[in-house]
């Protein structure tokens, strides 16, 4: 595709008008101030009039738990604890690896439809997440979660199979679009026999973990209580967990050693703030965070504390809620939050060359409609982008050069068939219960 006369945000996140964008063999092969020569115009094929669009990288959830679409709206109004113990996980004690697949299908249209292209997924039945998002098109850092309530070690446990299984047949399925990762769901729900071992196996095999860290104070002040006064960060540390490239997600109670030592382990922190603030866990200290070089991530978490995928909602909410939070408007800029759903998002699931819009770089990509109200005046396109716009302006996203939405349709999956499928598998549990 030659997308032509379009605005774009470039590999800086700056602002360009009236640019060519060529896309071949799923990467960015043309970009410039003018249309290719004609007989290289003809090999990207279609010509997108890019006329009152803006062109910028897709956006990367840095952390999810897609099959929760099937409990949107059903878990509600409680704190997290009671939120799990009560409703959540009673929900998912009756979740089949085929409503796995159909929930997890369900998220990818929906994040499809926000620009979004690539999730970092903690959950069950991976097999059937993989499937999914396959299926749709999109990219996928898919990890089974380790959870361990006795003194078991990791060969004890059920997910050391899953995870031989898991990286033996889908390690780079789909052209690279299939990660598998590790991941410990939390500090409280595992020992630290298990953390070691598993730090260990992902070390030894080069894969990323995922892991929750510090969501409530709760979580953080009885984790001190429990291993004679570190915090979940250096509980994690002192397992070896941060001897892997890790995404540590939500971070609302560190306190300033933890953000030094997340700095220095070149820790990932995947920011919720959609969810922390639903669930009343308070604010992570994002501003101090990336004073301090930790590297910033966006995550909208699972469907039933969040209820959507509009990455566009968690961007403003990212941005406002530092600010708020620190009490200082100049707390992040539009072009550090956009970082952070794009191109630290893309690094966080270890894409080297995904989240930015430059020669080389893979073609995933999203358009957005700024001809509307909310977008004039153009004073300032990124300050646009972060407060003006929302989800429903994107028009076409793209993920390796291959549309997977545009213009209410979604060209590789049943959209109706999806709903349907997940509708009725929530009532069905919801019955069970």
């Amino acid at each position: 595709m030659l997308f032509a006369d379009i605005d774009l945000l470039d590999e800086n996140l700056d602002f360009q008008a009236h640019q060519w964008v060529g896309v071949r063999d799923g990467r960015i092969a043309y970009v410039g101030g003018a249309a290719p020569e004609e007989g290289e115009a003809a090999s990207f094929g279609e010509v997108y009039d890019g006329r009152g669009k803006l062109l910028m990288p897709a956006f990367y959830n840095a952390h999810a738990h897609a099959p929760m679409t099937l409990l949107r709206g059903y878990a509600e109004d409680l704190p997290l604890q009671a939120w799990l113990n009560d409703l959540v996980f009673p929900f998912e004690a009756k979740i089949t690896p085929e409503d796995c697949y159909w929930g997890t299908l369900l998220s990818c249209i929906e994040m499809a439809r926000y620009g979004c292209v690539g999730f970092s997924d903690m959950y069950y039945h991976m097999e059937e997440g993989a499937r999914a998002a396959i299926d749709a098109g999109v990219k996928m850092n898919l990890s089974d979660s380790l959870l361990a309530f006795g003194g078991e070690g990791l060969d004890e446990l059920p997910v050391k199979g899953s995870l031989d299984r898991l990286t033996r047949d889908l390690q780079g399925a789909a052209d690279g679009r299939i990660v598998v990762d590790c991941n410990v769901h939390a500090e409280y729900t595992s020992n630290p026999r298990a953390v070691a071992d598993l730090a260990a196996y992902a070390k030894e095999r080069g894969l990323r973990v995922q892991v929750h860290v510090s969501e409530t104070r709760l979580e953080h002040e009885e984790c001190k209580e429990r291993h004679g006064g570190l915090t979940p960060v250096r509980y994690f540390e002192s397992l070896g967990l941060f001897d892997c490239p890790t995404t540590a997600a939500h971070c609302v109670w560190v306190d300033d050693e933890d953000i030094e030592v997340l700095a220095r382990r070149g820790v990932f922190v995947a920011a919720n703030p959609a969810s922390n603030m639903k669930l009343g866990s308070g604010f992570a200290p994002v501003s101090k965070m990336l004073e301090r070089g930790v590297r910033v991530c966006l995550g909208t978490d699972g469907m039933a504390s969040n209820n959507n995928h509009d990455m566009m909602q968690d961007l403003y909410l990212l941005a406002l809620s530092a600010k708020g939070a620190a009490c200082d408007p100049t707390a992040i800029s539009p072009k550090q939050a956009l970082a952070a759903a794009t191109r630290t998002g893309a690094l966080s699931q270890g894409r080297e060359d995904c989240g930015y819009v430059g020669v080389g770089a893979r073609a995933d990509l999203c358009v957005l409609d700024v001809a509307g109200p909310s977008w004039t005046p153009m004073t300032n396109p990124l300050v646009n982008v972060v407060y003006a716009g929302h989800g429903a302006d994107v028009c076409l996203t793209m993920c390796d050069g291959r549309v997977v939405y545009r213009d209410g349709q979604w060209p590789l999956v049943d959209a109706e068939r999806a709903k349907a499928e997940v509708a009725a598998r929530t009532r069905r549990i919801v019955g069970e219960l």
